[in-house]
This record gives C-alpha cells, structure tokens and sequence, in this order.
C-alpha cells in the first residue's frame, strides 16, 4: 500500500472547511489505489455519518473520475446501520438481538404508559394528545441515555433531595417507575429501542475490529464522533492496519490556550473530545494528502471563521489575532471575507423571496450549483414553492409535514368533520378539496349553490335541517347533503378507541374519493398517510379513548412529525440541504438562512423531567452540547468560495435577533477596520 495507508500506528486526518470534503476523500482513495485494479476500490468500505452523506460519497467519485470507468467503494451511512448490511453482514453481529421497534409503536407505547402513570404527573394527563407529548419527551429522555450508554441503576434514586422543588420529586418518581416498565414492556414485546441496538452493534463492531482487523480498506469520514459508541468504533478504524479516519473542519490553528477552554458550544468541542479520547492532540492529525496545496483565498476564510468563533473565554485577545492575520502585503481579514455576503430581510416572506432569487440567478451561470442550508424547515418549503411556481424544482432534503400536503389536509379535515359534522367550513373544505369526487363529476356548481344558501347564517342543529335548506336550493345540492351525511355521519357513531376512528376515517377517505384520479393513497404523501394510518390501527389500541375532537388533535400531533419528500425529478444544479445533511456536500454558492437565534442556533431544549444539575448527575450531556454541533455545521458550510448569509430583521411579526455566529462575525469585521 502507498499513499496515507503508507504509514505505521493509528491514522487521523483532517480535510480543511473549505475544501470540498467527498471529492478530497475520493480523489485520494483513488491516487492512493492507483495501479492496484480496480477491484481494489470496489473491496473498500467507505463510513459516513448518514445517508445524505453516503449520496454525496458515491457521486464524488462520479465526479473525480470523469471519464473512466471505475468500481465504486462501498458507502455506508454510520447512523443508520442496520443488520443485514455490510459490515455487519459478514460478523452475524446481531442474530441474538431483537430487532427495533418502530418509530411510530414507539410513541404509542410510550403514550400508554404515560396515560397508566399519570397519577404520578402533577395535574394528570388531559388526553391522548397530552399523552403522546408527554410520550415524546420521555422518549428523548431514554434516547439520551441509550446514545450515551448511560447504566441508570440506582442513580435516579439520590437524584432529587430537600432542596429541589416538589415538581422534581414527583418527576424522579415518574422515570423510576417508567424505566422499569418500559424495559419489560420491550421484553414482553420482544423488542428493543433503536438508539439502543445502534449503539450496541456500533460497539460489538469496534470490539470485532479491534479483535480481527478488517482485511480490507475501511475509511471513516466525515462523523465528528458525537456518540461514545461512534467514537469507540472511529479508534478501531483508525487502529486497523487498512483503516483511517478523516475528520471535518478540525482546526489545527487554534492556540493551546484556546484550545483548552472550549465549551459545549464551541464548533470544535466534539472533534477535541473525540481526538482526546484517543490519546491525540490537532498536531497528530495531519492534513489529507488530497486536501493539501496552495489556496490563500480559502485559507483565509477558514482563519476568519475559527477565528470569530473562537471561544468566549479567549476573545479578550481578539485585537492580536486580527494583527496575525494582516501581514505585509496581504490582509487576511479582507481576505477572508471575499465572497461573503450578509443579507437582512425584513421578514420570513422576504427572506424567501430573496433566497428563491439568489438560486434562480445561479442557474444563468452554466454548470454552477448552488445550495440552500437552513434548519428551518417553514423557510426551506417557501423557497421551494417559489422555485417550483418558476418551473424549477430542488432537490429538497427539508420535506414537508404530512399535515401540509393534499392528503394530509384531507385526513384532518375529515378528522374536524368527524368531531364536529355539521360545522359549514369543514364541509364546505371538504366538497372543494381537489381529490373530492362526491358523484359522476366534481359537483363544483352544486358546492357553488349549496355555499350562499345552506351553510351561511344560522347552523343547521342536524342532518335534516340541512337537507331541508338544500331541497330549497336544487336536487344537485340535495344529493350532495345527502351523500356528505353517508361519509361523514358514520364517524361520529365510531367507538372511542384510536385505533377504531383510524378504520373508520379512511373508510370516510375512500368514500369520498370515491375511487377518483385524487386518490389520496398515491404518491409519496399518500405512501406516508397510509403508513400512518395503518400503525393506528394496527398498534393504536395501546392509546387511551378520546373522542373525536382529541382524535382530530392527535392525528394532527401525528402527520405533524411525519416529513413527506417526493420522489420527483430535481434540478441537478440547485438543493435545500438541513445543517447537518450539508456536512458532506458543497456547492459553488451556498445560502445560509435563518440565522436568527432561536433558529440556528436552536434554542437548547427544555427537560420536563430534568434539570440541568440532575442531568449532570447523571452524566447525560449539557443541552449546550447540540449548539456545538450546529455551529460546527454552521462553520463548515460558511467556509464555501460563495457564501451570503441571510437573516431578518423580524420573525412571527415580533423583533428577531441575528444570530450569536453573526454578531461575532460583524465584531471581527469592525474591529479590523472592514464593512461587509
């Protein structure tokens, strides 16, 4: 072997923020392998952090091999590993595991739960809906443990003492008796929650490594090692003898003092914790062999934003280190800034406007691509509504909410009719609702009529009262009161279990679609709303009874958490990319929106159940962690050849305020005599 493989002891390396990381990860593969055969390249296994970044692997070796024909490696997502898929294939690592419960079941079972355990929730539990909240932060809770492999034991016991307000009390004895039912609840099920199996077959994979070297070419790139498990597994690949791993935007320039007061908020937080653990320091990861070369331009970007966010505690000297980066006859900070530009939108709708414009323009550039990253998703689907409304659809990894799509809003609109069957907006949503087929032909002039004269003014108090006012207007309308009572009067007589008001709402659905070219199964919405739909009623009997106003509100719970993407043809050029997705991929313009704070960064979570000294009791990670990574995605994308960030000046009609990354930026910049 020759190349980086070339060397003894543990490989790590570093490809620079502004470099674009899969083509360097490919091409070195490739200068490494040169001459070997192409089977050589095809027997390698190349590891990323998630399934948008194993996409971007597999077409950066597409694009750095113009022209030749090559056997692709082997690209496997790390945090979504399953059994069944290499590398797990070859070791049987999981036969003896039960498999993953699904999301959805997850949810439901935990919704019951709450429900039996609410006389140990101060105020109870008003519904299924409350429940499936409570559901869901209960779920982050077991997550956090199983992520960080966290043995709770009796630690939840000492927990809480006089000190702590009553609500924490009552909270420790929530999750002690949650914990113990949940895990025998898994048991009885004969399953066990997904965080948990990923990390036991990431942890069983390192320990095979670590046994029995892979005899093959194993690559790691691209993950920052926010998991024990993932880090474990990193050392393991670094450690074979055909291993390395290559880290995202480590910055080696950061003086010592800096470096050993970052925080959790810090960019580089993960990547120190990750090199700490195996025994390394920035100067023992030495730059990719692909990656290295002369590039000022980029250099200096990289040097502006570590320097901006360098951390809080060591910005007292932020006077000195923009005097390094001037040096004669070259000024780094103007430099640096060199195609970065920051725009301020008035509102959201503006920002939208703005950020459509700016990819729409990139494509009157041949051959230059241009993304959209952002955390927010309502942002992501306005942009993409404006391209579309232009002819021109992106690549949208963002998705939208089952709710927002036609067949969703079909689902909840026969879901309002249910628990309130004569309430004329409903209905009248209902006769207008483009996959509505109520008789031979769409009955638009009857819904016409039927409008001005039986829906407005005072409600009808029944069904007959109703057709009586239709009777007046045309047979048309009468037929189409009579038919919407067929459909929608059912439901209300449909028992109290979720699971029973699932079956009889797409019978309602399939009624009223009466098998047209609407029919709200198809497509990747209706994909998604049958999946929904059927876990209701195949595991929804686990859910306490609502009637149908709170099945209404728990269905919108539901399609709320439920993303929808379709499968149809992009544009090659253009993407909207979430923070985390972006890590891996790099275009020639890159948007970054919604740095408002609140946004990107998020906010830290708030813990119904734990208090930020009780999660440090049990050794569960500050929710300052999360900040850390999102600014080491926010500083990897802002360190493109192009970038313009863009925030607003007001969100939700109230005064929003820029981002914390923005206002350091801005202060660097004034500091060292620059406008931009």
């Amino acid at each position: 072997m020759t190349g980086f493989l070339a060397g003894e002891g543990p490989r790590w390396f570093h490809i620079p923020a502004h470099r674009p990381f899969a083509d360097d990860v490919a091409r070195g593969l490739l200068d490494a392998l040169d001459g070997q055969g192409p089977e050589a390249l095809a027997d390698a296994l190349i590891l990323t952090p998630n399934r948008r970044g194993a996409r971007a692997m597999a077409e950066a070796f597409l694009r750095v091999a113009p022209g030749r024909a090559i056997l692709a490696p082997q690209v496997r997502p790390l945090g979504d590993l399953e059994a069944g898929e290499p590398p797990f294939e070859p070791a049987d690592l999981a036969l003896d595991l039960p498999a993953g419960i699904t999301p959805l079941r997850r949810r439901f079972e935990l919704a019951r739960l709450v429900a039996e355990l609410e006389h140990l929730i101060p105020g109870g539990v008003a519904g299924a809906a409350q429940a499936l909240e409570m559901a869901d932060a209960l779920g982050g809770f077991l997550d956090s443990l199983q992520i960080e492999e966290i043995e709770v034991g009796d630690k939840l016991a000492g927990l809480v003492d006089e000190a702590h307000a009553d609500h924490w009390r009552a909270a420790r004895r929530f999750l002690e008796t949650a914990l113990a039912r949940w895990t025998q609840r898994l048991a009885d099920l004969g399953l066990m929650d997904v965080a948990a199996r990923r990390a036991l077959l990431l942890r069983r994979l390192a320990d095979l490594w670590e046994a029995q070297p892979p005899p093959r070419l194993v690559i790691a790139a691209g993950s920052t090692g926010s998991a024990p498990a993932t880090r474990a597994l990193l050392a393991a690949v670094a450690r074979a003898p055909l291993g390395a791993v290559i880290l995202p935007g480590l910055d080696t320039e950061l003086d010592e003092a800096a470096w050993a007061v970052i925080d959790p908020q810090h960019p580089q937080s993960a990547l120190k914790r990750l090199i700490a653990e195996a025994g390394l320091s920035t100067r023992h990861v030495p730059i990719w062999p692909a990656s290295s070369g002369a590039d000022a331009a980029g250099t200096a970007r990289v040097r502006l934003i570590n320097e901006a966010l360098r951390p809080a505690d060591a910005t007292a000297d932020w006077l000195s280190v923009i005097g390094t980066l001037r040096t004669p006859g070259h000024d780094g900070v103007a430099a640096g800034l060199s195609g970065l530009t920051r725009v301020r939108a008035a509102h959201e709708d503006e920002a939208a406007t703005v950020v459509a414009l700016l990819l729409r323009e990139a494509l009157e550039t041949p051959d230059l691509t241009a993304a959209l990253v952002t955390p927010d998703a309502a942002l992501a689907r306005r942009v993409a509504a404006r391209l579309t409304r232009w002819g021109v659809i992106p690549e949208n990894s963002v998705g939208m909410p089952l709710g927002l799509t036609r067949a969703g809003a079909l689902a909840s609109l026969m879901a309002r009719a249910a628990a309130d069957p004569l309430d004329p907006v409903a209905l009248l949503a209902l006769i207008k609702h483009p996959f509505a087929r109520l008789g031979p032909a769409r009955p638009l002039e009857a819904s016409r009529g039927l409008l001005p004269a039986a829906l407005r003014g005072p409600r009808a108090r029944d069904w007959s009262a109703l057709r009586d006012k239709a009777d007046r207007i045309s047979p048309e309308a009468l037929a189409l009161v009579a038919r919407l009572e067929a459909i929608v009067g059912p439901l209300a007589e449909t028992g109290d279990a979720p699971a029973a008001r699932a079956r009889a709402l797409c019978v309602a659905l399939e009624q009223l679609c009466d098998g047209g070219p609407g029919d709200p199964w198809l497509g990747a919405e209706g994909e998604a709303l049958s999946r929904l739909l059927g876990a209701l009623i195949r595991d929804g009997e686990v859910l306490p009874r609502t009637d149908a106003a709170t099945f209404a509100e728990l269905l919108n719970r539901l399609m709320a958490a439920e993303t929808v993407r379709a499968p149809e043809a992009t544009h090659p050029r253009l993407r909207i990319l979430g923070a985390l997705e972006a890590r891996l991929v790099r275009a020639d313009r890159v948007i970054l929106a919604g740095l408002e704070e609140g946004v990107w960064p998020q906010a830290a979570p708030q813990d119904p159940f734990l208090s930020r000294p009780m999660r440090a009791a049990l050794g569960l990670p500050s929710p300052e962690q999360r900040i850390g990574l999102s600014a080491h995605d926010f500083a990897q994308a802002a360190c493109a050849s192009e970038v313009i960030l863009v925030d607003t000046e007001r969100r939700g009609g109230s005064p929003a305020v820029k981002s914390r990354w923005l206002w350091r930026l801005e202060t660097q910049a004034a500091g060292a005599g620059n406008s931009h």
